[in-house]
């Protein structure tokens, strides 16, 4: 009598066969690449000659590097004025334009238009902008009596002006996710409150927003990791300058990489970096957890 063959274990067995193509190419073209991208934060490595084993030494090198507390403090500020700036603003427009008016396609669209145009395009426009001789900023400073401002060469202004920028050329899809998490809250609740005699900013601060919760929490996630992933920008526009006060994590890791040549150094911070935005997301996800349990008990 010959044995049966499990159905399940033979459907295993196709599935792998079938996914193993694009296996393959994870393993080869992602997998094996980050594996070997945390191994040459061990090394001294200058892409030339072949690399040497150093251990720990590269990131007790980046920890007592004089410049890492000028850009982690760069970075950390970049982070926090783009937070605050993005999402109240993302979340203001989505409440406008969540409003039953004729027109809002249009607006909905030229908000959103932004994110698909190209960082290069996007960062040149704004240098224009900025520019202190000619720049449309100025001139509308001029107008109201103003003096000029040096928006980029200035080490006080430099940075608040990437914030400014990056806000706008990615404002467009918070908006959407915001629009989408209003669209979903439960009408019922909000008629109620309304019955209750709470409208206005009562109504928005004690119900909508609170139900907004998870959207505001996972807005928060992507617009963070994306903040502390900031480069192109810097690298059009400031070159990490003036006196290194737009010179962030990124763009650093870059530098390290390609100007000096220290590759291990470079990898070794990346995953600074990784175990820094790793850590946030955990917190913020069991943050996200407890909510919803408190929302389930109550």
């Amino acid at each position: 009598m010959q044995p049966v063959r499990h159905p399940l274990r033979s459907e295993r067995i196709w599935g792998l066969l079938l996914a193993s193509p694009a296996l393959f190419i994870i393993g080869v073209f992602s997998l094996l690449p980050t594996l070997a991208s945390f191994l040459i934060g061990f090394t001294d490595w200058d892409l030339l000659g072949a690399p040497k084993w150093v251990g720990l030494d590269n990131y007790t090198s980046l920890l007592a590097d004089p410049v890492f507390p000028k850009v982690v403090a760069n970075t950390l500020l970049f982070v926090v004025l783009y937070l605050v700036l993005d999402l109240v603003l993302a979340l203001a427009l989505a409440l406008a334009l969540n409003q039953k008016l004729r027109g809002l396609g249009f607006f909905r669209t030229a908000y959103f238009l932004p994110v698909v145009t190209s960082m290069v395009a996007v960062s040149i426009v704004w240098e224009w902008i900025f520019d202190p001789r000619g720049g449309a900023l100025n001139e509308v400073l001029r107008w109201f009596g103003g003096e000029p401002v040096h928006w980029l060469s200035d080490p006080a202004t430099a940075l608040p002006a990437l914030v400014v920028m990056s806000v706008w050329k990615s404002l467009g899809t918070n908006v959407v996710l915001f629009l989408a998490g209003l669209q979903a809250l439960p009408g019922e609740v909000l008629e109620s409150a309304e019955v209750d005699g709470a409208t206005g900013w009562r109504r928005f601060w004690h119900v909508t927003l609170p139900l907004l919760g998870p959207t505001v929490l996972l807005v928060g996630i992507l617009a963070g990791i994306r903040a502390f992933q900031t480069f192109d920008s810097v690298y059009i526009m400031t070159h990490g300058g003036p006196r290194r006060s737009t010179t962030v994590i990124v763009y650093w890791l870059f530098q390290n990489a390609f100007t000096y040549f220290k590759l291990g150094k470079a990898s070794a911070l990346a995953y600074m970096l990784f175990a820094v935005l790793a850590g946030l997301t955990w917190v913020q996800w069991t943050l996200r957890k407890r909510w919803v349990h408190q929302e389930q008990d109550t």
